[in-house]
């Protein structure tokens, strides 16, 4: 065979190469178009949070903040990150997604609330494979509503495409929050003493935490669909796991305005066993009394399906108390009156005593 026959010569090879259809980032997977749409909504629900400390738009390349400095004389940033985790995969399943964005917000404020902070301004990162707007909205949505009754700004975030990364219906959410308070005002814990009462505020749910033991042991282990009713949880499975992580912000407040509070404790990952030590002066230790308090049927029948460990439990769960606060004895009737008049719940579930940082369950 001659080269002629063998091998398409340069005229044809380029012929073939300026005829075949262009390639888009679209054929790749990701739709600019459908993220400029997308991007137009969340502009729409972010605005709804602004105040006149925010001082730029959605779609900039930084979002602008100026801290009213007439409010603090000596102010102090605190900031927090987090993510929803695996409370995600019921989201996917159950298809609701307007109640995530708040979990994570409300998550985020809870965390700097402890420490005496107000709540600034918010972002957010969302990735996801395939964008869907009306999924990217419910979510938003959710961020955008929590954000305005824990008065904080949605100033900006991410909005990614990552096609191939994550599963078609699947996204991952995460999140941080800036926020102030006056230096002579930071509550850190180190005012803790032995005799203190800690008082336990209640959950309403797992809120973002222990979800992959939860899924587990509620559709593995106990093969329960999450849409059908349960009557050891009085409640449709998924509707459980879904309920909203709250905010303490407004109740926290109204302690800390009483002067009433020694240190606080969100009570996340790793649940009362793990947390709590982590405000608690050198020389000093928790002694939770585990009657004080009835655990919701949630808990109770998970601990009951897989047979997992009580210590198992007080470590990966909050156990129906996500908030702890701690209070001086000699003001406990005060703090007591201040919840009362909230209309906020409460267990005085332990008390402060010698010991090193270590929670002692008895």
């Amino acid at each position: 065979m001659t080269e002629s026959q063998t091998t398409p010569s340069k005229q044809t090879r380029t012929k073939r190469t300026s005829t075949a259809k262009p390639i888009t980032y679209a054929d790749s997977g990701v739709n600019i178009s459908s993220g400029d749409r997308a991007k137009q909504r969340i502009k729409m629900l972010a605005r709804r949070t602004f105040n006149k400390q925010v001082l730029s738009e959605i779609g900039g390349f930084g979002g602008l903040f100026a801290l009213d400095t007439s409010k603090y004389t000596d102010p102090v940033l605190v900031s927090s990150a987090d993510g929803v985790g695996t409370k995600l995969k019921i989201a996917f399943e159950l298809d609701i997604h307007h109640t995530v964005g708040a979990d994570l917000v409300n998550h985020c404020v809870n965390d700097i609330a402890v420490q005496g902070a107000t709540p600034l301004f918010f972002l957010d990162y969302l990735a996801t494979g395939r964008l869907e707007i009306e999924v990217i909205e419910q979510v938003v949505t959710g961020l955008s509503t929590a954000c305005k009754e824990n008065g904080c700004a949605l100033i900006g975030g991410e909005t990614a495409q990552m096609p191939g990364f994550y599963a078609d219906g699947e996204y991952d959410l995460a999140g941080t929050i800036i926020g102030v308070v006056q230096r002579d005002k930071i509550i850190t814990g180190s005012t803790i003493e032995v005799g203190d009462c800690i008082l336990g505020l209640p959950s309403t749910g797992l809120h973002t935490n222990g979800y992959s033991l939860a899924r587990k042991l509620l559709f593995e282990v106990a093969g329960y669909k999450a849409d059908k009713y349960v009557n050891e949880l009085k409640d449709k499975p998924g509707a459980a796991l879904m309920k909203t992580h709250r905010s303490y912000l407004s109740v926290l407040r109204k302690l800390i305005a009483g002067e009433v509070v020694s240190g606080m404790a969100h009570i996340t990952g790793g649940g009362i066993t793990e947390n709590l030590p982590r405000i608690l002066p050198k020389g000093t230790a928790a002694q939770i009394e585990l009657a004080s308090w009835t655990a919701p049927p949630l808990f109770t029948h998970m601990q009951q399906i897989g047979n997992v460990a009580q210590d198992e439990m007080m470590r990966t769960f909050n156990m129906g108390l996500g908030m702890l606060v701690v209070v001086p004895a000699a003001q406990l009737k005060k703090a007591q009156a201040i919840l009362r008049r909230a209309n906020e719940r409460y267990h005085i579930i332990g008390r402060i005593v010698k010991g090193e940082r270590k929670v002692q369950y008895v």
